[in-house]
């Protein structure tokens, strides 16, 4: 991976020093952002950059997803239809970042999706963007 650091889950302590549990502990906890470059590091050729601010996820230099390290959110490319059921679904778990060429880029609280939506909504900003030999070597393969 392009300029990768090492990512240890992170333990966020409660009140009392008590620990919050990720994904892996119990249902319906939300997600980590080792998760989260966990999934993206299964699709074919995918990088990312550390940009300071924010992380940068590509394939084939073109981005699919954008990671706030501090506010745990992760923007990644819809469709304009996708992206606004899912606001509309859940507002407080999605919004609209912005509209471009025609797809729909929604911010993810990572702490409001379970690892298998956060490994669909991924898949299909990779897919959305792959070029086509990627995304027929990868099928409809969703990474675990």
């Amino acid at each position: 991976m392009v300029g990768q650091r090492s990512l240890l889950p992170r333990v966020a302590r409660g009140p009392g020093g008590s620990v919050a549990a990720s994904c892996h502990d119990e249902p319906v906890t939300g997600c980590t952002i080792a998760d989260l470059f966990d999934l993206a590091d299964q699709l074919p050729e995918v990088t990312r950059v550390d940009n300071g601010r924010y992380w940068r996820l590509a394939v084939s230099a073109q981005t699919f997803g954008y990671l706030w390290e501090p506010t745990r959110t992760v923007g990644l490319k819809q469709t304009i239809p996708e992206q606004l059921a899912l606001v509309a679904e859940r507002p407080e778990t999605f919004e609209v970042q912005f509209t471009s060429r025609g797809f729909g880029w929604v911010v993810v609280r990572l702490e409001g999706v379970e690892r298998d939506e956060l490994a669909e909504l991924t898949f299909e900003a990779w897919r959305l963007t792959a070029p086509a030999e990627l995304i027929a070597r990868r099928a409809d393969r969703l990474p675990r």
